[in-house]
């Protein structure tokens, strides 16, 4: 697996994702960082954009999918997230997606966010 990381931290989108009826009617916040592992050292040697993946490709994929239909899970958030990065990025080996969502309807307790982070490989079953 390559060592070199394509990083995306922070990116927030606005959702209708969730198991109660409210959150799918009203939405919230969801948080999204993703890291995309790949050989950066064409890229690095070349300077040629083709021998890299777009950071703006890679965000808008993130926001299709959370953007997009409603889920119920976080984990599918991130699922279908991970999914779409390895079928469009050849070049990306493997992929870490974690979902935050800070607004999580968790009754008496006040905590910054809850989340959901995976790793998939390109051509490994999940």
């Amino acid at each position: 697996m390559a060592a070199d990381v394509i990083i995306l931290r922070g990116m927030v989108f606005y959702g209708y994702h969730g198991v109660h009826p409210e959150e799918q009617r009203l939405g919230q916040r969801f948080l999204v960082d993703l890291e995309a592992r790949c050989d950066l050292r064409p890229a690095g040697t070349s300077d040629e954009p083709a021998q890299t993946v777009n950071y703006s490709d890679l965000y808008r994929v993130a926001r299709e999918i959370v953007e997009g239909r409603p889920r119920q899970l976080v984990e599918t958030l991130a699922e279908e997230i991970a999914a779409g990065v390895l079928a469009r990025f050849p070049l990306v080996e493997s992929v870490t997606v974690t979902v935050w969502k800070p607004g999580a309807p968790i009754a008496g307790s006040v905590l910054e966010r809850v989340g959901v982070q995976i790793t998939r490989e390109r051509g490994r079953a999940s």
